[in-house]
């Protein structure tokens, strides 16, 4: 009987560390996974909402422009990616500064 009390003891233990484990890895994955995923998606939500005429840009493509013109009514933003030649981009698809980008690559 003693050696079933104490089988049965280890099992409930077992199960306490099993939770641990899960807590613990669960909070690694927050801390490297999502968080950081969190705040880079409030950072390009706040660069897309300062956005303004002639800042330099990438959209999602990789295509490198200007921003000619914004409607604010529609979301969609005027990019010149060569002279004369204006693409129109929705706005949720321009991601980088385009300027600070080419600084800090030099």
């Amino acid at each position: 009987m003693t050696n079933y009390v104490l089988a049965a003891q280890a099992a409930a233990g077992s199960g306490m560390s099993m939770l641990l484990m899960m807590v613990a890895i669960f909070a690694i994955m927050y801390f490297f996974m999502i968080r950081p995923q969190q705040k880079r998606q409030k950072e390009i939500q706040s660069f897309q909402n300062s956005l303004a005429e002639g800042a330099q840009v990438v959209t999602g493509g990789g295509l490198h422009g200007t921003v000619k013109h914004i409607d604010l009514a529609t979301g969609i933003i005027d990019v010149e990616i060569a002279r004369g030649v204006v693409v129109k981009v929705e706005k949720n698809f321009i991601f980088k500064d385009a300027a600070s980008q080419m600084s800090t690559q030099r």
